[in-house]
């Protein structure tokens, strides 16, 4: 029973049971996500906020009760699946409940995050996608590239802030100002909010930027690259098993 329950809610099966609960899922969690779209609510929203929870405690609940199927490590599976990433978002995606269950929680500011909380629903399409799968196998292979590039942009973050900082003082309040303008340059975001006026401060903001475009554009051709390379394998792989 539970084999085939866990076949019936993992997308990788395949059959036309686990085919229709993945197309179930993905409309509850689009569903779920409407009343995220109005300041009010009602009793509709109300309702669709109800039926979708429960959905979500059932889905947990029904992976949590087959996680030794999935992670193959017997008894621990049960006490390690709570901690791996798609288990925490489906747990965070239903910690907003608890607004619903005391009502006089609505009354202090966490509402407001629990809210927020909600739309980690979105990301629980991840799960039903094969595009994921792949750039998840891109991520894990390219990852000491990535790896270099990210350590590469928080250092040159961190350099460009002790720069700006030193050179023109005058233009931030704190050291986490400068932090946040040389992520804006680094990014060529450019949000006009913080910006140098003096020219040797304009000097080190162009220099930054310039530089900027060059670490930002590496993770981007490394991960277009593999997953290119990914896309050619699969499809190789599908070939080769019809054949």
């Amino acid at each position: 029973m539970r084999q085939k329950l866990y076949e019936i809610i993992e997308p990788s099966k395949g059959n036309l049971a686990s085919k229709i609960y993945d197309f179930f899922m993905m409309a509850i969690i689009l569903i779920s996500l409407v009343p995220l779209a109005f300041k009010d609510t009602n009793t509709v929203f109300t309702v669709i906020e109800y039926v979708t929870l429960a959905v979500f405690i059932m889905d947990y609940l029904l992976r949590l009760f087959t996680a030794d199927l999935k992670l193959n490590k017997s008894v621990a599976s049960f006490f390690i699946y709570p901690f791996t990433p798609m288990a925490v978002i489906d747990l965070l995606s239903i910690l907003p409940a608890i607004t619903i269950l005391n009502n006089s929680l609505k009354l202090l500011k966490i509402f407001r995050l629990l809210r927020a909380l909600k739309v980690l629903r979105t990301f629980k399409f991840l799960r039903y996608s094969k595009s994921f799968e792949v750039i998840v196998e891109v991520f894990h292979k390219q990852k000491k590239i990535l790896g270099a590039v990210a350590t590469m942009a928080v250092a040159y973050i961190l350099v460009s802030a002790l720069i700006i900082y030193n050179v023109e003082p005058e233009s931030f309040d704190n050291f986490f100002e400068a932090i946040y303008w040389a992520t804006v340059s680094l990014t060529t975001v450019g949000y006009g909010d913080i910006y140098p006026v003096t020219t040797i401060g304009r000097i080190v903001t162009m220099v930054s930027s310039i530089f900027g475009i060059a670490i930002i554009a590496l993770p981007s051709g490394v991960i277009t690259a593999g997953y290119l390379a990914a896309i050619d394998r699969h499809e190789e792989e599908e070939e080769n098993a019809q054949d």
